[in-house]
């Protein structure tokens, strides 16, 4: 099971197909003080969430293989209490983050947001 941290130190999974997106959240939150654990898609994240939950997942919507949508509710439905943010970057699908709330998200990001903006909804979230 995760263990409860407010900050620093804890560990996130991302999920994102886009390795440059994925570089970009790696950076952004280990200059935060966070460790990071990369996944490529939904599957692999999923498959890396069962062997060691982290304290957070950061997940896309929109990607191949396993989207983040069914990966949200895989996590949610076999871990009690996961954190989860989602994010979309498809343009005019905001109910794509409505589903994701549905399906076990507590927060939701719209691509392209600011770092500060990322940030803020992570520490909000571990602090849940």
């Amino acid at each position: 099971m995760p263990t409860k941290h407010s900050g620093a130190g804890s560990t996130i999974l991302i999920i994102e197909d886009e390795a440059p997106i994925r570089a970009l959240l790696r950076e952004v939150l280990e200059q935060a003080g966070y460790h990071v654990v990369e996944a490529s898609d939904g599957r692999v994240g999923l498959e890396l969430y069962r062997k060691a939950p982290t304290d957070l997942v950061i997940t896309d919507i929109a990607m191949p293989d396993l989207n983040g949508l069914h990966a949200t509710q895989e996590i949610a439905r076999e871990f009690l209490g996961a954190k989860v943010i989602a994010m979309s970057g498809a343009p005019g699908k905001q109910y794509l983050c409505d589903v994701a709330k549905l399906l076990g998200a507590h927060r939701t990001l719209q691509k392209p947001f600011y770092r500060e903006e990322l940030l803020e909804a992570v520490r909000q979230e571990l602090l849940r």
